[in-house]
């Protein structure tokens, strides 16, 4: 064993073409919270894809809160990417 371990998961829809991103869901485990971790994830979500707009799906406080933080403004309805449609 490595020591490693997950301790949480970002979703998200991407659309290269239209450089338009969506996350659905955000968990991170209850001891992690509030470490900074959830803020690092989504840092490094926004380096893998550079030049994405990213908005989000998710509804808890917990990824409320961070999305603010993070300025990841929430959809207030379906993407109009038609690629994430499909």
């Amino acid at each position: 064993m490595n020591g490693s371990q997950v301790v949480g998961q970002v979703r998200y829809q991407l659309c290269p073409p239209c450089a338009h991103g969506v996350i659905t869901a955000i968990t991170l485990s209850e001891p992690f919270r509030d470490t900074g971790l959830g803020t690092r994830a989504l840092s490094h979500l926004r380096a893998r894809h550079p030049g994405t707009a990213w908005q989000s799906t998710t509804s808890t406080d917990v990824e409320d809160d961070l999305l603010l933080r993070m300025r990841i403004p929430a959809l207030a309805s379906p993407p109009s990417c038609p690629h994430l449609l499909a």
